[in-house]
């Protein structure tokens, strides 16, 4: 059994590598390379040069896709580049647009790991004969009683597992996350200077790939075939105490950009999509104790219809930087539940994910995305 968990020799072992052109996944490249793996590199081009790539921060762009080519280069074995713009629009940018137009926030990188990524990625590697495919994600694949498991990262700084909740088993079991258990990026990035690479100090992606500068709204408005139009914005108690300038341009929990002059600070608590209204309140107003989910991907040993109808206890996670809390979940079918948090939670967003933590443990049992 060689150190990918696969039954036979390294050199006999093709790994095919997914590579963003960052320090992670080039040091999972050359370090397996250099164990003497079978390695294929593959990237993705998901947008054209009208998107600001170029810049630090940034995943997936001419730059990046360079950076990839030149490690392969180094290290001696194949890479490909794959372009997947069409697909990467479909399933990641105009479910972004589409969401905000309808009142939700959505969690893109989610999206693209979900859909490209661990699809259609996840297809060219075994197209390419592959016996798995690795990637620089912060995660822990582990061998349990039952099957394949999902874990957190040993270095909870750059746990990635938010991000990768909608990973189901079958694909697990062709994933291979050789950096999860490093304790620090100060490790990965260490190993890259060993390796020589000259990615060693890039830096991390950050934001949103496709949108420049951060710009939400100004995204949305050029790419969405929606008028996005004014309406009114009410408190709770229905009186009206301004206009928004699209409901695209707001998300749950949001302060800044209200137009608003108020005694005390004013947060965006409700989008009302059918009135193309904003409902505004104070920061007591967005504390929320329950939630329905929907599209859960689960990844317990039983089905998750099968869970306790009456609820069973776990951890959750409703933003990628909020720590777990303790929660009951209530099946309600095969993709649907009910969350009822032990502890409050505030600005508590439809179209965020939810994800599932067994309690006590470093597994991820899975996750949905926040209906209401």
């Amino acid at each position: 059994m060689n150190s990918l968990g696969i039954n036979k020799e390294p050199k006999n072992t093709r790994v095919v590598v997914a590579m963003s052109g960052g320090v992670d996944s080039s040091v999972v490249a050359a370090k397996l390379k250099t164990e003497g793996y079978d390695v294929i590199g593959i990237t993705m081009q998901l947008y054209s040069g009208n998107v600001s790539n170029n810049k630090p921060g940034k995943c997936c762009g001419g730059v990046d896709i360079n950076d990839a080519i030149k490690v392969s280069r180094d290290f001696d074995f194949p890479h490909y580049v794959f372009d997947y713009e069409d697909e990467f629009k479909k399933n990641v940018i105009d479910d972004f647009t589409n969401s905000y137009v309808n009142g939700l926030t959505p969690v893109p990188c989610i999206r693209c790991n979900e859909t490209v990524k661990f699809s259609n990625l996840l297809d060219a590697a075994r197209n390419l004969n592959a016996d798995c495919m690795a990637t620089g994600h912060y995660v822990r694949r582990k061998l349990g009683l039952n099957g394949i498991e999902l874990h957190t990262a040993l270095d909870n700084k750059k746990d990635q597992s938010y991000f990768l909740f909608a990973t189901t088993l079958k694909q697990l079991e062709f994933l291979r996350f050789p950096l999860g258990d490093h304790k620090s990026k100060e490790t990965t990035r260490s190993l890259a200077e060993d390796l020589g690479l000259k990615v060693a100090n890039k830096p991390d992606s950050q934001d949103i790939c496709f949108i420049a500068k951060g710009k939400y709204f100004d995204f949305i408005q050029n790419t969405t075939s929606e008028y996005i139009k004014e309406g009114s914005i009410y408190n709770k108690e229905g009186q009206k105490l301004g206009t928004h300038k699209g409901i695209a341009n707001y998300t749950i929990g949001q302060r800044k950009g209200l137009g608003i002059s108020s005694t005390r600070p004013l947060y965006v608590t409700k989008i009302d999509v059918k009135s193309n209204s904003i409902i505004v309140g104070y920061k007591s107003d967005l504390v929320g104790e329950k939630f329905k989910i929907n599209n859960i991907n689960w990844l317990g040993h039983e089905n998750f219809n099968d869970c306790p109808k009456n609820g069973f206890l776990v951890d959750v996670k409703v933003r990628s930087t909020r720590p777990p809390k303790s929660a009951e979940i209530y099946p309600l079918d095969k993709k649907n539940g009910l969350v009822t948090l032990k502890d409050h939670e505030e600005s508590i967003a439809p179209g965020q994910a939810c994800v599932f933590y067994e309690q006590n443990s470093s597994r991820v049992l899975g996750g949905g995305w926040i209906s209401n």
